[in-house]
């Protein structure tokens, strides 16, 4: 999906936030992942005719990381 590298720099900022004892900012990336993971979600709906990914699968995949996963 042309979308899902947004997902994925996402969290390797999250992983790096966490790394580092940046919580606060740990957090708000979560938060700005599952946004975005319902948002693409949407986008893809709407290009595949009504056929919409899952965005509570897609935010689980990328909320999920560890810091220890990309720092």
């Amino acid at each position: 999906m042309q979308y899902e590298w947004i997902l994925d720099v996402l969290t390797d900022l999250k992983a790096f936030a966490k790394g580092n004892g940046l919580s606060a900012l740990a957090e708000q990336l979560d938060d700005a992942s599952l946004v975005a993971a319902a948002e693409i979600a949407q986008v893809a709906g709407n290009m595949a005719g009504g056929v919409a990914l899952d965005a509570n699968k897609a935010g689980r995949r990328y909320c999920g990381a560890s810091a220890s996963d990309n720092a």
